[in-house]
């Protein structure tokens, strides 16, 4: 990591800058892509698997005898895990339904809000080098939990034209029947605009390669909505001397190893610890199998020594983190400093792979600074919220000549007119 010394305030917002990514040149692509699956279908995804994937398909769809030979595959130890983490995620997900409460505004005016279940919502789920069957969770249980009424799950299949069966297990455990094995945009493509086997969606979530982070930022243009704008992975960890630097390097490296364009950033007040980090990072990194992409990724990172806590705590609501780790000894007197975080990991032990797999809050989070302004997947992504409102002939009365004042204000005679008329009918009554 480069190491940095006391920067002045006046470097934080270029410090903050995450490593640069032009994609502008992989739209004509996509595309193209687009295009290709709009007019061709099916037949447009079985050339694309083939182009990208090496495999020639003779089904979109995975059998249901592929699903039930996954579940005799996987040990029985890797079963109980993802039981586990379903029953956790589950749990913490079910708590945030939204109950329907009528609100009288004035007597006669009564007001609520309801929970609507968005039909129908695509899944996507990389495959290639990590099979996140862990995000097939993430997404999947707010997804039924939420009632959604048709689940597509889009996932890339190996060379053999076979799915993890760890993806299929969980996609089975989660009641998802429907697992096309199709990747990349062509699979966005496919949820978006539909083909004879895949239906359109309305809502599309999940994370992906760079090709798939721009289809689905393409798709602002269409009507489709997506789950919120994602890029490479990051953490940043606030630690004092109380932190273990063996546990802060595992940290910082848990994430680096997501790929050559991941981000980490450890914040100090101890120049000691910083420099011990620094040696446990370099045993931990030398027996890592995803060396080669932690490496890369230590090279955008940074080890930052500031002043006292308050600093640190504003270095990082001005990053954002999707991730962020606070070890030091008094962490309780600061969480209501903390305004931008994707989701927060408290103490020494409660590292930042909890929340990825277990704990029972969602990982699929904001990126590159979107944590001023977004939150992470919850059961809310997969609702919209319809409001109602009943106006009785007493309540129209009290509201009436509030909008009529209102709206002559503003020239709007028609908006006027539809309360002068109801008002004339009452006092004739």
């Amino acid at each position: 990591m480069r190491k940095i010394e006391f920067p002045d305030t006046s470097q934080w917002l270029e410090l903050v800058q995450r490593p640069t990514q032009n994609f502008e040149s992989l739209e004509i692509g996509i595309a193209q892509t687009f295009q290709l699956v709009q007019e061709r279908g099916d037949a447009g995804l079985f050339e694309l698997t083939q182009k990208y994937d090496g495999v020639q398909l003779d089904s979109l769809y995975t059998t249901a005898e592929e699903i039930v030979a996954a579940e005799a595959v996987l040990s029985e130890e890797l079963k109980a895990a993802i039981l586990q983490a379903y029953s956790n995620i589950n749990l913490f997900h079910a708590q945030q339904a939204e109950q329907t409460k009528q609100v009288e505004t004035m007597p006669g005016v009564t007001c609520w809000r309801k929970s609507v279940a968005i039909e129908k919502v695509g899944l996507y789920i990389p495959g290639g080098t990590a099979p996140l069957f862990s995000t097939l969770l993430m997404l999947g249980v707010p997804a039924k939990l939420a009632g959604c009424s048709e689940i597509i799950l889009c996932t890339p299949p190996s060379k053999d034209g076979t799915i993890h069966p760890a993806i299929l297990y969980t996609a089975s455990l989660l009641g998802i029947a429907r697992i096309a094995k199709v990747g990349g945009a062509q699979a966005i493509a496919a949820m978006a605009f539909g083909t004879e086997s895949v239906p359109a969606v309305n809502k599309i979530f999940g994370p992906g390669n760079q090709y798939v982070t721009v289809a689905k930022q393409m798709l602002s243009k269409t009507g489709v909505a997506i789950d919120l704008p994602a890029g490479p992975s990051e953490v940043l960890v606030i630690a004092d001397d109380s932190a273990n630097p063996a546990f802060v390097a595992a940290d910082l490296l848990s994430q680096a190893e997501h790929g050559a364009d991941s981000q980490v950033i450890l914040l100090t007040t101890s120049a000691k610890f910083l420099t011990e980090v620094e040696k446990e990072l370099e045993a931990q990194l030398d027996v890592l199998p995803r060396k080669e992409f932690a490496t890369k990724a230590l090279n955008n990172s940074l080890g930052i020594l500031l002043s006292d806590v308050k600093e640190m705590l504003a270095f990082s609501n001005l990053y954002a983190p999707e991730h962020l780790i606070i070890a030091i000894s008094d962490f309780e007197a600061v969480l209501d400093e903390i305004t931008n975080a994707g989701s927060v990991f408290l103490g020494n032990f409660s590292p930042e792979s909890a929340g990825d797999y277990a704990s029972g809050t969602n990982h699929t989070l904001p990126t590159n600074g979107y944590a001023r302004a977004y939150s992470g997947v919850s059961l809310d992504s997969f609702v919209k919220k319809i409001t109602f409102q009943y106006v009785t002939p007493e309540g129209l009365l009290n509201i009436g000549n509030t909008i009529e004042v209102m709206a002559e204000a503003e020239g709007l005679e028609a908006h006027k007119n539809a309360v002068s008329i109801r008002l004339k009918e009452i006092g004739n009554v």
